[in-house]
């Protein structure tokens, strides 16, 4: 043979190796892209954060009244909350949902659990502020709910 063919025979190889590789990087590349990058719709999820929105604006109408009286209507509210977050951790590529969660259970910030801080550390609160928050968390449980309202549902969810 002589070198100019093998050199054409090698080079068509080469070619055809890296075909190969494209073809082999783009099936794995292309079953990454097409995979969800969030958690599919669970309508438990949904419900539970639907029926805490109006558990929890229920209850700040109660920070007109003295923190200490209201004990026995904040606690369950706020371990329904811990439930719901400790089964949203649960569910797979649910980093957003979980980071909502996270700011509404936040202690230092202006939602759910800082307006609780905020509750016992003035006994009562001003309606005109309770009316306020009740927005601001109001609105952050609507986006909660509506990402999961918008998550693929697969066939198995019942819609």
């Amino acid at each position: 043979m002589t070198k100019q063919l093998i050199m054409k025979k090698n080079y068509t190889l080469i070619k055809a190796m890296r075909l190969i590789v494209l073809i082999a990087l783009s099936a794995i590349c292309g079953c990454k892209l097409f995979t969800p990058t969030i958690s599919s719709y669970d309508q438990y999820a949904y419900t539970q954060t639907t029926s805490l929105k109006v558990d929890v604006l229920n209850l700040m109408d109660s920070a007109v009244n003295d923190y200490q009286s209201q004990q026995k209507t904040i606690t369950p509210v706020e371990i329904n909350i811990k439930k719901l977050y400790e089964y949203e951790k649960d569910l797979p590529k649910n980093e957003t949902t979980l980071k909502q969660w996270q700011y509404m259970m936040d202690t230092s910030g202006h939602l759910f659990e800082g307006f609780l801080v905020r509750w016992r550390k003035e006994k009562k609160l001003h309606i005109a502020f309770i009316n306020d928050e009740k927005q601001i968390i109001g609105q952050t449980f609507d986006q909660i709910a509506e990402l999961e309202s918008k998550k693929i549902k697969s066939p198995t969810n019942n819609q």
